[in-house]
């Protein structure tokens, strides 16, 4: 079963892979044709389309059942509200068939046009319908229904499914794979049919991921409603909390604090102004004195970021585990990286049930977990999967594979190349993913995004820097990316 929003992921993958969304369209309204007359052939057909792609493969149903049918569209609506451009270009196909057409302006038709037809075809409205059901579909859907000799088939979904007025198909032909909400009492008898979306459009991350999944500010939102991250590093390195802090800005964080050691404070202060810092007591690293202070900065974040530049110092590997249990049990969201992994190897209870995101490379993973990982990627991601189900988190496995899982979810991903091993990349990834759970994006989700937006960023920044890519190419990048996909 698959949620709208997965076909629209899937969809948008498929055209990243080489599988146009004019083919796949193709593709639906053929198979739909092929049903309808292995069962009635030659018998008279009413398409109801709507202006969107479900209409679309119901246009090119109608286009194929024209050779052996009598076929009939109605538009609920007209020609100037087609909203896609494939659909469009398949309304302009059927009007050279032998196809009778009407619109809107013919709606006094519809009762004549249901009794004239033995089968109809409802490619109204698909999915990611929302509320109630309006006019015009309610009175058309209401009308059908009450249809007793008729022969309903659904293209896909049936109009209207999930809210309190929708068409009561005997048949649905639904494309790829069941969806969300579909059964036999709402459907009818149904048929999952393969319309060419390659496999890999759902194993691996894509675009789809992010252009689906990425959450539009609202045009009247204030500063901070659109994220609030708290980055908690530094001590022997600045440079890792001040990358991370820039990619969660350039990820579309509206503010963004770093709660680091004091003489770090005074080096990221040099880096942006565009950081909100706050210098802790020791000069050099994080240590229990500073829980409270950190305790305050959390309060006031929607997300937290624990590890990059850290280091390995005692005393703030027995810092650590107190902050991350703050942040639990403060119900934030929480990304663990780099040395804050090293420093939780030994407190896996305080993860369990918590919107965390651990981002380990193999190694990383290997010392909080004490498992090797083998190779071979399915192996690896047996392995993740059943971590991530223990502890009911998202881990994010780095490698030339990326493994993404919360268990429920599992996504490969492979948009990289060699030459973000640079330092710093995995601190980039972290600010990214912080930022898109102080969102309020699920950790599953946040982690799938930001696999394609880190990856594509560090293509684009090869594409100009080859191998001497830094990771401060990939933040500059990140803008770019959002703006060709959203």
């Amino acid at each position: 079963m698959i949620t709208s929003s997965e076909v629209h992921v899937a969809d948008r993958n498929a055209e990243y892979l080489g599988i146009s969304s004019e083919t796949l369209m193709e593709h639906a309204g053929k198979k739909v044709a092929e049903y309808v007359v292995s069962r009635f052939n030659k018998e008279p057909v009413l398409i109801l389309c709507g202006p969107g792609n479900n209409g679309g493969d119901g246009f090119v149903a109608a286009r194929y059942l024209s050779e052996t049918n009598p076929v009939t569209v109605f538009l609920v609506g007209y020609e100037k509200d087609i909203r896609t451009k494939i659909a469009k270009k398949n309304y302009t196909k059927i009007q050279n068939q032998h196809v009778t057409l009407y619109d809107l302006s013919s709606k006094e038709k519809v009762p004549y046009l249901i009794e004239q037809a033995t089968v109809i075809l409802d490619a109204m409205l698909g999915i990611g319908l929302n509320g109630t059901l309006r006019e015009p579909y309610a009175s058309i859907v209401d009308r059908i229904n009450k249809e007793k000799d008729k022969t309903l088939i659904a293209v896909d979904i049936p109009t209207g499914l999930g809210t309190n007025c929708s068409i009561h198909s005997d048949h649905c032909i639904t494309f790829h794979d069941i969806k969300e909400g579909m059964t036999k009492e709402n459907c009818g008898t149904i048929s999952i049919v393969d319309i060419g979306i390659p496999p890999d459009a759902v194993t691996y991350i894509g675009p789809g991921d992010l252009s689906i999944y990425y959450p539009i500010p609202k045009i009247n939102s204030h500063k901070g409603e659109n994220g609030r991250v708290l980055i908690v590093g530094g001590g022997p390195y600045y440079g890792a909390p001040a990358l991370c802090a820039m990619a969660a800005l350039r990820t579309g964080a509206d503010l963004v604090h770093i709660a680091t050691p004091a003489e770090t404070a005074k080096q990221i202060s040099i880096y942006s102004p565009n950081f909100i810092i706050h210098p802790l007591k020791d000069n050099t690293m994080i240590t229990n004195d500073d829980i409270r202070d950190i305790t305050k900065y959390i309060e006031k974040v929607d997300s937290v970021v624990i590890g990059p530049g850290i280091g390995v110092a005692d005393e703030t590997m027995e810092a650590i585990p107190c902050l991350v249990k703050e942040t639990v049990r403060q119900k934030k969201s929480l990304v663990l990286d780099a040395d804050g992994l090293k420093a939780m190897a030994n407190d896996h209870e305080i993860l369990i049930h918590s919107p965390t995101v651990i981002t380990p490379h193999a190694g990383e993973f290997t010392l909080f977990t004490k498992t090797i990982l083998p190779d071979d990627v399915e192996h690896r991601e047996r392995i993740i999967r059943s971590w991530a189900k223990n502890l009911d988190i998202t881990i994010f496995l780095k490698g030339p594979i990326d493994i993404i899982s919360d268990s429920e979810m599992t996504r490969l991903n492979r948009v990289h190349n060699q030459a973000m091993t640079v330092g710093g990349t995995g601190d980039v990834l972290a600010g990214i993913i912080g930022a898109l759970l102080s969102k309020k994006v699920r950790p599953i989700i946040a982690a799938r995004i930001a696999a394609f937006l880190n990856g594509e960023a560090g293509n684009k920044a090869f594409a100009e820097k080859s191998y001497g890519l830094l990771a401060t190419d990939v933040i500059e990048k990140i803008p770019t990316v959002l703006k060709d996909h959203l």
